[in-house]
């Protein structure tokens, strides 16, 4: 299972890392931290160090009951740090985090190599015909609504269905539009109770299609912190378990702030599947 990033292929068998760096002053976990370049660098050089394959590079918040930022205004938040991360760290793989076509073809023109888009297309029509044009990966990621009304009493007749469903669909219409390398994302949180997460998490593996790489991303996610009745400051072993039960559940990326923590339960697990048994 893999996927060809500006001529290189990456291969999925063991799992990887993709490192969150938001350049927006309003994200629902690190808003404001790294919206400088300076900073913004500095994140990314940690990230790379602990282990990150990819960096995702987004300017517009989709945390719950957010108002949308302009495309102006999302252009001028990412495009200096892709081309600041591009110049300064040529080997990291960039994704650009954004739903807008125009955006991602800027982005890509000044150094992402893949977009990852939290609307699957259903927020842009050309968006889908852009990527197939621009050559890169591509990232699919389920949600009911839009982010300022997803958690609007969201239902499902049954949340697995649905879901497999839709990547189906999205899957066969990507390569319609000449995208040949897809990753799927379930989209945890996006449109979905506490419960719907949860059976998602418990079911993931029934997600895999057609050795498409699956992507999960719960990191400091509401349905951990709200779960244990904490601070998201307070989230990261919570995170860290949900990460474990992801990767035994058949996760190949997993979409992170916290890229140290997350690479050990990545190499904790590989140790575990590739051990022997020895007899008592």
């Amino acid at each position: 299972m893999n996927i060809n990033c500006n001529g290189n292929i990456i291969d999925f068998t063991s799992p990887k890392i993709m490192g969150i760096l938001n350049v927006t002053p309003n994200s629902f976990y690190d808003g404001g931290k790294h919206n400088r370049i300076d900073t913004a660098l500095l994140q990314t050089e940690k990230m790379i160090s602990e282990g990150a394959t990819f960096i995702d590079v987004g300017g517009a918040s989709s945390k719950p009951g957010v108002e949308e930022v302009s495309p102006d205004e999302e252009l001028k938040r990412v495009l200096p740090v892709i081309e600041k991360i591009s110049k300064n760290f040529p080997h990291i793989y960039i994704s650009i985090d954004t739903y807008r076509s125009n955006v991602a073809r800027q982005a890509v023109d000044a150094g992402a190599q893949l977009v990852n888009d939290i609307s699957a297309g259903n927020a842009d029509d050309n968006m889908l015909k852009t990527v197939g044009k621009l050559g890169v990966p591509y990232i699919a990621m389920h949600m009911q609504g839009t982010p300022k009304t997803m958690q609007n009493k969201p239902t499902y007749d049954d949340v697995l269905i649905a879901i497999r469903s839709f990547f189906s669909e999205k899957i066969a219409a990507a390569h319609a539009a000449g995208i040949n390398d897809i990753i799927v994302d379930p989209g945890f949180g996006f449109g979905k109770t506490p419960q719907h997460n949860f059976a998602l998490l418990n079911h993931l593996n029934t997600l895999q299609i057609d050795g498409v790489p699956l992507l999960v991303g719960v990191s400091r996610k509401s349905m951990i912190y709200k779960t244990l009745n904490i601070d998201i400051q307070q989230a990261l072993n919570g995170t860290t378990v949900l990460h474990t039960v992801a990767l035994r559940q058949g996760a190949h990326l997993l979409r992170v702030h916290d890229v140290k923590e997350a690479k050990q339960a990545v190499d904790l697990i590989k140790a575990l599947d590739t051990s022997y048994s020895i007899n008592p």
